[in-house]
């Protein structure tokens, strides 16, 4: 599209009387979602998406499926993958967009980052059981219809169904986080390996939800000077975890790296998490939305 013919701001691609809705961050069944990549897309045409990226937990599979759909329902649809890393004691996840989803080096690095998933599974269960909470490793895997990507929102699921806690964002306040009951620790991809991964897939990296890391001002700038330092490009400032504090935070630290915004709603489940397919907030002024480079 011509510079004289669009324009971007807050978020959004305005074009004359009309506007594009960016949602860059979501999840289906071949993850930890529980639509499918084709209804996924679906969700995402009611709602009012008109440019998508499917991001599963260190896996492709969908891919295929979710651009076949994307296409016939004509939205613009926009590869993608969140790699699991760990930076700093804690994990991490880079969002890697625009990947080839056939890229040997990504295909290796994602496989090896899911080599360890069924491990920790195993050892999540045994901490539940030691809390008396029973049959965890079934339920979980019950609700992964990709085993392959087991993980610790198919426990959440399944303890929220089996009415131990009341609401998936309640598990991860009581359990399977750092420092509470459930919790495995797992050493996963380095930040520099996951960043060369998706630059190698002709990727663009992205710092997903900065808001949800627990670090403090030192260290988050630690991170995200690092993440520019190795090749990363974009912050999502807009996400479904960003409180509306949060937002012109992150919007001021992208600035201050000199690093594009991203915006995704990290859609998991209708009704999980309070998380919505297009519902974001704009793009504070001043930043400069990463599609301006595609």
């Amino acid at each position: 599209m011509a510079a004289d013919e669009a324009f971007c701001y807050d978020g959004l691609l305005h074009h004359k009387a009309f506007f594009v809705i960016f949602d860059l961050h979501s999840h289906s069944t071949a993850s930890d979602g529980v639509l499918s990549p084709a209804m996924l897309v679906e969700r995402a045409r009611t709602q009012g998406v008109g440019v998508l990226a499917l991001t599963d937990h260190d896996e492709l599979r969908g891919q295929a499926e979710a651009a076949a759909a994307a296409s016939a329902a004509g939205l613009r649809y926009v590869t993608g993958v969140e790699v699991s890393v760990t930076w700093g004691g804690h994990t991490v996840h880079i969002v890697g967009l625009h990947v080839d989803p056939q890229e040997p080096t990504l295909l290796a690095g994602l496989a090896a980052n899911r080599a360890g998933r069924a491990e920790r599974a195993r050892r999540m269960a045994a901490e539940l059981a030691r809390l008396g909470i029973e049959g965890a490793l079934e339920g979980a895997y019950a609700r992964a219809v990709n085993p392959d990507l087991i993980g610790r929102t198919h426990f959440a699921r399944f303890l929220v169904e089996e009415g131990h806690v009341k609401d998936v964002k309640t598990v991860f306040q009581k359990y399977l986080v750092k420092g509470r009951p459930g919790y495995v620790p797992h050493e996963w991809a380095s930040l520099s390996a996951a960043i060369g991964w998706i630059r190698a897939a002709g990727g663009q990296a992205v710092l997903a939800h900065p808001g949800r890391y627990p670090f403090g001002r030192e260290k988050m700038h630690l991170l995200v000077q690092e993440f520019r330092d190795l090749g990363g490009v974009a912050i999502e400032v807009v996400t479904g975890s960003h409180s509306e504090d949060q937002v012109p935070q992150y919007a001021a630290l992208a600035q201050e790296y000199g690093l594009y915004a991203s915006v995704g709603s990290d859609f998991h489940a209708p009704g999980e998490g309070g998380r919505e397919l297009g519902r974001l907030r704009p793009l504070p002024e001043g930043c400069r939305p990463l599609w301006q480079t595609w």
